[in-house]
């Protein structure tokens, strides 16, 4: 992995992460274009540039993220709640090794039909949204949905700000109390990838070997991802913030759509070349 593309992987994900438009299907999406082949660099980059993000969460919501912390302790009881599902799913792709098959031979048409899904369910609640008053708070009716969201939003191309936005807001609840939440629903799938990955990768001698062999050049991509990501990460909840008040999802959607069709095209072009 060289520098440059290090740094647009971490433009990328910084301002993916938080618009409804999938970090992860964006990444995949941008390695295959760069040609960047090893699944074990690709992976342990991917959760760099997602611990990131977590930095421009929690400069932004640290106090939310201390409140979790004081009685009654209702937030946080449902924000392990609503992490269940995303941990069961992170299980079950580490042990049948599904990343492999969705980022593998098919990634690109993977990528069309997982682009479009987001592109309509976005599409969709904000034609809902537009028709009704949200007026349930946050708790189980609604972050449970959010939650079973998350879990699917490990497939690549399916967005985790995006669905569990997007599911909270149809069960009900104030568009501004799911955004925030879908936010600091994010830090402990991150932390957990995170701690997860390395250790593996240390036991495994893996992250050792891809340092041993990229030595400075991979240092520097790693130091700059991270960096990068964590600043469009600040730029990209503050403009999704003042999106999801005017739940104007529209032009996201036809976003989307476009990355879609271009997904199977390249596909069929570079990819697999």
């Amino acid at each position: 992995m060289e520098i440059w593309q290090a740094v647009i992987l971490g433009l990328v994900q910084g301002l993916t992460e938080f618009l409804p438009v999938s970090s992860s299907g964006h990444i995949a999406f941008f390695q295959g274009v760069f040609g960047i082949n090893d699944s074990d660099i690709a992976l342990f980059f991917s959760i760099i540039l997602h611990l990131g993000t977590l930095v421009a969460v929690c400069v932004i919501f640290w106090k939310d993220i201390i409140a979790l912390f004081k009685k009654p302790f209702k937030t946080l009881g449902l924000l392990v709640l609503a992490s269940i599902p995303a941990g069961i799913m992170g299980i079950i792709f580490e042990l049948c090794d599904l990343d492999a098959v969705f980022l593998g031979e098919y990634m690109g048409v993977f990528l069309c039909v997982f682009f479009l899904i987001t592109a309509i369910l976005l599409f969709t609640t904000e034609m809902v949204v537009k028709r009704r008053q949200n007026v349930l708070p946050l708790c189980i009716k609604t972050t449970l949905p959010m939650g079973v969201a998350q879990a699917f939003a490990v497939l690549p191309g399916i967005s985790r700000s995006g669905s569990t936005i997007c599911a909270g807001t149809l069960a009900g609840c104030k568009s501004e109390e799911v955004a925030k939440f879908s936010f600091i629903m994010s830090i402990p799938v991150i932390l957990g990838s995170f701690v997860i990955e390395l250790a593996m990768g240390l036991k495994n001698g893996e992250i050792q070997q891809n340092f041993a062999q990229g030595g400075a050049t991979l240092g520097w991509s790693v130091a700059l991802g991270f960096i990068i990501s964590a600043i469009a990460g600040l730029f990209a909840i503050k403009v999704m913030l003042k999106v999801i008040k005017k739940a104007n999802y529209k032009w996201f959607s036809l976003y989307l759509v476009l990355m879609s069709i271009t997904s199977l095209v390249l596909h069929f072009t570079v990819f697999n070349a």
